[in-house]
């Protein structure tokens, strides 16, 4: 398997470095052949090339395997005329990227505030109210006037169809419970299609409970009681901020993986920021492109069919959990570690396994 490493800006490198690591690691304990290639995108590319991602690191992606992406400064790109892309949304869309896998759940050896769970949002991540792709060409926001803006948001039947096709699937392998989150109370058009479809295609798995939950009511109802969900699935906008909501109640927005993936290609990606005023501190948790790290690999032995992959996710996973029990980590989340001794910690624990 060949990974593309993009480090990233802020934290990216320092948290990156440390799944890296990880990476080699478990391909020797698996024998898993990885080959890791190194190039920049972000602030790195910009210097280098006037642009955040150009159309060759697309191509070198698109003969690799899969994609390790660092935390980029995406705030501070502001103008692509100028090379100032977002690289998340580049290659979200340039590699039809639809479904954004992010689990939560709470760990033994941390305060589980709100008690035990585990969740996964499933989140569209192709369309929906972000205006850089939801046009062949520019932006869905209008200036119509200096004082108003119109911001305008696609649902396609086939981006339902497909998110809600990889939630059911992913809850067959869980506890068959499937939350649909949605405000077709005022969306009618829109999260109508976004429901029907969701319930359309759920009938396929007879199995699965399927409820729905109008989404300013599910940040309610996720916070007194996220023991009541498994995989919650909804658009591109509400997920974003779902996933991060559920990300900081399992302890921490640190613990947050993510996975971006489609039918050919995927992406693992920290669910967090560069986080620039801690950069270069030595104080960042790397748990979150750790577990990015295993989703990307999981991916890719459910893909291929070769459970080697599968067994070193499972093993990382496993491994993180040792090391929050252990409370060798980072003091987000329990420890007294430093990035980089958090990251000691975790390969002894992984090699020993």
């Amino acid at each position: 398997m060949k990974i593309i490493v993009l480090p990233g800006d802020g934290i990216g490198p320092e948290t990156m470095a440390v799944a890296v690591d990880v990476l080699q690691a478990a391909s020797e304990r698996f024998g898993l052949g990885l080959q890791l290639d190194f190039d920049v995108a972000g602030h790195d590319s910009l210097k280098q090339h006037g642009a955040t991602v150009t159309p060759a690191l697309l191509d070198k992606v698109k003969a690799a395997d899969g994609l390790m992406l660092g935390p980029m400064a995406t705030f501070e790109f502001k103008d692509a005329s100028r090379g100032e892309i977002n690289p998340s949304m580049w290659f979200r869309k340039h590699l039809d990227l639809h479904a954004n896998i992010r689990p939560a759940r709470t760990y033994p050896g941390m305060q589980a505030r709100l008690g035990e769970f585990d969740l996964v949002v499933v989140r569209e991540n192709t369309e929906g109210f972000y205006a850089d792709r939801n046009v062949e060409s520019g932006g869905s926001e209008m200036l119509i006037t200096p004082d108003v803006v119109v911001s305008l948001r696609r649902i396609t039947r086939l981006c339902c169809e497909r998110i809600a096709r990889s939630a059911f699937e992913l809850a067959m392998t869980r506890k068959k419970h499937v939350t649909i989150v949605h405000k077709a109370n005022v969306l009618k058009l829109g999260d109508g299609m976004f429901i029907d479809t969701c319930r359309e295609v759920g009938k396929a798995f007879p199995e699965v409970t399927i409820d729905d939950v109008i989404v300013d009511a599910m940040m309610a109802h996720v916070v007194r009681a996220p023991q009541r969900y498994d995989v919650i699935v909804t658009t591109n906008m509400f997920g974003d901020i779902l996933s991060d909501l559920t990300a900081e109640l399992s302890g921490s927005l640190g613990l947050g993986g993510s996975l971006n993936a489609g039918r050919d290609y995927a992406m693992g990606q920290a669910a967090h920021g560069s986080a620039p005023d801690i950069a270069g501190q030595n104080i960042a948790n790397p748990a979150s492109l750790i577990l990015s790290a295993a989703m990307l690999l999981n991916w890719h032995g459910n893909k291929r069919g070769d459970a080697r992959f599968q067994q070193a996710a499972a093993a990382i996973e496993a491994t993180l959990a040792d090391t929050i029990a252990a409370h060798e980590c980072t003091r987000d989340v329990g420890g007294t570690l430093g990035t980089r001794e958090a990251g000691a910690a975790f390969l002894k624990r992984l090699t020993a396994r």
